[in-house]
């Protein structure tokens, strides 16, 4: 097992086996550690009720260009969803139930309204920083949502849309939800499919295990990261376990909660260290319920902090039986292990539902997460986020969390983990490193 390397990459989710993978086929020694005893990160194809389950990241899409071709190299299909029939939406005290269409209907208007100056805002969404964007990176969701001056029907049925990306709308900043519609042409309804509609025919596990397939990385579990220190001619990674690792340059690919954790130095500069330490709001949760018989197809939607569960699909069928997703935008309001909550919650939209069992991953209570995907506190996007993926003398970050386009998704990830190995191979390749 060797102690020094050309680089040491720190976390095993899609990012860090993305960069680590790239740099060890150009034939530089990787080692890669991750504090779990899996890889995988914030995706986690499980067992549940017999069958794989993604208890955290999932959904993929054939626009997004990394993800796109890894899963055309090896020959894996996105899995087909089930058709929506049915849609409910929580609004103004009642719900309401019609076609899927139908709700889209509802939406659409109001939606337009929100992100109509999205492309303006981000006229290059590739570059965040193209124009000046100050005055937005000053505002919450909330500020948004209070001066389109909804009706109170109106105002739940744009905010439920949104729930499952929602934590707290006076946390997280207006631009990155602008700037996620503005990175699919100003339409809301198209970041929504590429973003949460698409899962991986035979789960995330599948993908990732392609990927480390052709890594020539030395992959270490069940090794947290305890200090990471530039000394200027190389990098010392030290382990909780007091094993230190020396490399030529690092790749720092751990969740945004989880940096403040570990000792960096030289201490990082703001805006990044700010951002670390204040860290972001998102705390949401994904479950999951099997429910009797086939039921019909559907979703619902429920606005922030008016219901437990805020987004509810019909993902799959199970042996005479309906699997259920859900997410919830305060994972504090309801428990996985809470059968008779998840059932209640399901009731509000369809009464009479049976749930046999529910499971999920506590991903705020998981040290190795402290949080969902994230979305970034107001004056972040286009500052800190940027600023944090520059070099850092020989660290480079890399993550979801900070991708320069897919914020919070498996395709931000492998965007942002084959930037820092990009840059780091050409830093070793001309003697800079």
């Amino acid at each position: 097992m060797a102690n020094s390397c050309d680089v040491v990459v720190i976390g095993a989710g899609f990012a860090g086996v993305t960069a680590a993978r790239d740099l060890s086929v150009e034939g530089y020694s990787v080692v890669l550690l991750e504090a779990r005893d899996r890889a995988g990160g914030r995706t986690y194809t499980g067992t549940a009720f017999g069958q794989e389950v993604d208890f955290g990241g999932t959904y993929v899409h054939w626009t997004q260009p990394h993800v796109w071709r890894e899963l055309q190299r090896h020959n894996i299909p996105p899995a087909v969803p089930l058709g929506i029939e049915k849609a409910y939406w929580l609004a103004d005290g009642a719900v309401h139930a019609g076609s899927l269409e139908e709700y889209q209907r509802a939406l659409a208007p109001l939606a337009a309204r929100c992100f109509a100056d999205a492309r303006a805002r981000f006229p290059l969404p590739f570059d965040v920083r193209a124009v000046d964007n100050s005055e937005i990176e000053k505002e919450t969701i909330g500020d948004r949502l209070d001066s389109l001056n909804l009706s109170a029907y109106d105002r739940d049925v744009l905010d439920g849309s949104w729930s499952t990306l929602v934590h707290s709308h006076s946390e997280q900043g207006l631009a990155q939800m602008v700037f996620w519609a503005a990175s699919k042409f100003g339409d809301w309804g198209a970041f929504f499919e590429t973003a949460g509609f698409w899962p991986i025919e035979g789960g995330t596990k599948r993908l990732l295990d392609a990927v480390l397939g052709e890594s020539r990385a030395e992959l270490r579990l069940s090794t947290p990261v305890s200090a990471i220190e530039d000394e200027g001619s190389g990098v010392t990674v030290t382990t909780r376990d007091g094993e230190r690792v020396r490399a030529r340059s690092a790749v720092v690919a751990l969740p945004l909660n989880t940096l403040a954790d570990v000792s960096i130095s030289p201490a990082l500069a703001e805006p990044v260290r700010g951002m670390i330490e204040r860290k972001h709001p998102v705390r949401s949760a994904k479950l999951w319920a099997r429910v009797r018989g086939e039921v019909e197809p559907f979703c619902a939607f429920a606005p922030v902090g008016k219901n437990p569960l805020n987004t509810v699909r019909v993902e799959h069928r199970h042996g005479g039986d309906t699997l259920v997703v859900c997410f919830a935008s305060d994972a504090a309001a309801i428990s996985a292990a809470d059968r008779e909550g998840v059932q209640a919650a399901l009731r509000t939209f369809v009464p009479g539902i049976e749930v046999l069992e529910t499971a999920g991953h506590d991903w705020v209570g998981d040290e190795f997460s402290q949080g969902a995907w994230a979305h970034h506190r107001p004056g972040c996007l286009t500052t800190a986020v940027p600023r944090m993926r520059e070099p850092h003398g020989r660290l480079h970050f890399a993550g979801g969390d900070i991708a320069p386009m897919n914020v919070g998704g498996i395709e931000g990830a492998m965007e942002s983990g084959a930037i820092a190995a990009r840059d780091i191979s050409a830093a070793l390749a001309d003697g800079s490193y």
